[in-house]
């Protein structure tokens, strides 16, 4: 097909005077030179339907990664937070968690290891599915009594629980990139609240196989807020 189209502008050349073969020569030039920006700079193109794209490629190869990992050593990982972490937070810190799902990365263990600490733990909370997001108090992370059904198929604190202001989130995501960017669900429910609350620190939790390879293929747009750090089973991304 392409030696055809070769041939093709080949004849049109020969056909047609020497200011017409210019004409379509700059043309030709101007096609090539897209190409070859456009292969350099993907970023430069995407689209909110890349955003939906990479978020079904990341969750199929989070589900994957999940299922063929033994319950054995997903119980080993995520139990307590790593040092240079812990080194940032102070003893009085209000830490924001998220109960997780089968595929995001696990928070149990963070949970109890912070309430053993003696910190407030708080989760999301949501009054209705249009109401913004805030976090509440969670009193319970070994039998988690105090957790209620909530909107978006989560397991949130009860509406009588008191509303807290985490000064540090760990926050769930679809994909990371090396330098911090974060691709949720979509539903900005993240970026606006650390929008409203300027100052508080913002640290993901993710398997490794949901980094994004390269940072570019991720297009930051202006409501995105990066997080400080991701913590994956291997290493630690960014640096508080």
């Amino acid at each position: 097909m392409q030696r055809r189209r070769a041939a093709s502008s080949l004849n049109v050349l020969r056909c047609v005077s020497e200011t017409q073969r210019v004409v379509v020569l700059a043309a030709l030039l101007v096609r090539a030179e897209f190409v070859v920006r456009f292969a350099e700079s993907p970023s430069c193109f995407m689209t909110a339907k890349t955003k939906t794209l990479l978020r079904k490629e990341l969750r199929a190869a989070r589900r994957a990664h999940v299922d063929a990992q033994p319950d054995s050593v997903t119980a080993l990982l995520f139990n307590h937070p790593p040092r240079p972490i812990l080194k940032a937070i102070p003893d009085s810190a209000i830490i924001g968690l998220y109960r997780a799902g089968r595929y995001e990365a696990p928070t149990a263990g963070y949970a109890r290891f912070f309430h053993e600490r003696g910190h407030p733990i708080a989760l999301p909370r949501f009054a209705n599915d249009a109401a913004p997001m805030g976090f509440a108090r969670h009193t319970d992370p070994f039998d988690e009594s105090d957790l209620v059904p909530g909107p978006f198929r989560l397991t949130q604190p009860a509406a009588q629980a008191a509303a807290l202001v985490p000064d540090i989130v760990f926050a769930p995501l679809i994909g990371f990139t090396a330098s911090g960017q974060r691709l949720g669900q979509g539903g900005g429910h993240y970026d606006r609240w650390l929008a409203e609350h300027p100052g508080r620190v913002a640290v993901g939790l993710a398997w490794d196989i949901q980094r994004i390879e390269p940072d570019a293929m991720l297009q930051a747009e202006p409501h995105d807020i990066a997080l400080d750090a991701v913590v994956t089973p291997t290493r630690i991304y960014g640096d508080l």
